[in-house]
């Protein structure tokens, strides 16, 4: 061959494939048909946890939301809002809702995203957007001015109701409520899952296995110092959380948890209907002393009580003072 020929040759020879890029080639082929059996096998079982635990309650369609929720009792209404990762039925579990069902009229709502309610993409359900669609739920329901009692991510919800919506509530009263910003590395390792796309893949491929490994460490931290209740680990759908769209909820909060209450911070000082704070003194998951105290001194209308030996899942133990918290609050809004 001349001198002239061989950088054709050349050429031509690079224009194909070399035997690392074809074996590259095979790696990422093999990969995306296993990410793509796994989503398909977490989507399977997700929709058989939706039919071995169908919904108990009603659906509402409000603002584009397709809402569950739970009522039960008569009286002056109140409604329940859970937290991130949980659901509706976790308030049944603890065993409040029947307690409060003697004298209330009790509405507990899957929060968009979590148990049987939908989640519209394209739209930002901050706690203000989540506050505004149980203001609007509450009044179709005809519950009018409820008493909002919030746990963990559904405190900040309750808040938002009193600065955002205060003619939609008679009175809050906050459980285990994280209000103010700090440094949370928990926080920011749940968050990849719902950043676009490549969340997306997470979420379906291999959300729900590594999920499924660390829920016990979370769940044991959520009660500590307590033992996690046996009628916890008997009754709550865990294979409902692990659905990824509930992965994208819980995801999308944990992301937005830490800007939302530097924003309403500020705020705090407005609320102008009357606040019940409560939380576990023992809270590993929201110190006490770096929420719940603060938030007390902020209020100017708020009372504050720590239970001794309880952690973040205080609505599992501390029933008498929840009870006569939202006794309180109803007597003092009038």
């Amino acid at each position: 061959m001349s001198a002239a020929a061989r950088p054709a040759v050349a050429r031509r020879s690079s224009l194909g494939v070399g035997p690392r890029t074809g074996a590259l080639l095979g790696v990422a082929t093999a990969a995306t048909a296993a990410l793509a059996g796994l989503a398909a096998s977490h989507a399977r079982a997700a929709h058989q946890a939706e039919r071995s635990h169908p919904p108990t309650g009603r659906f509402l369609d409000v603002d584009g939301v397709r809402l569950h929720y739970a009522e039960q009792g008569e009286g002056l209404p109140v409604v329940l809002l859970h937290g991130n990762g949980a659901i509706a039925q976790d308030w049944a579990i603890s065993g409040l809702t029947a307690k409060l069902a003697r004298r209330h009229r009790v509405i507990a709502p899957d929060r968009p995203g979590y148990g049987h309610s939908s989640r519209p993409r394209g739209r930002r359900w901050t706690p203000k957007a989540q506050a505004g669609l149980v203001a609007k739920a509450s009044a179709r329901l005809k519950a009018d001015r409820p008493i909002v009692v919030g746990h963990s991510w559904g405190a900040i919800v309750a808040l938002a109701m009193g600065l955002d919506y205060p003619d939609s509530v008679r009175g809050l009263v906050l459980l285990g409520g994280y209000y103010f910003p700090t440094q949370r590395l928990d926080v920011w390792a749940s968050t990849p899952p719902a950043v676009p796309v490549v969340g997306d893949v997470m979420r379906y491929a291999i959300g729900p296995s590594v999920t499924r490994l660390i829920a016990k460490g979370i769940v044991r931290r959520s009660f500590a110092p307590r033992p996690v209740p046996k009628r916890f680990r008997a009754r709550f759908p865990l294979d409902l959380a692990l659905r990824p769209w509930q992965i994208r909820a819980s995801a999308e909060e944990s992301a937005m948890m830490i800007p939302a209450v530097s924003e309403m911070r500020r705020r705090y000082k407005d609320l102008r209907c009357p606040v019940a704070i409560l939380a576990g003194a023992q809270d590993q998951v929201a110190i006490s002393s770096r929420h719940a105290v603060r938030l007390h001194r902020a209020i100017p209308d708020s009372t504050l009580k720590l239970s001794p030996n309880v952690g973040h899942m205080i609505h599992y133990y501390a029933h008498r003072d929840i009870l006569d918290a939202v006794e309180s609050v109803a007597e003092r809004a009038g």
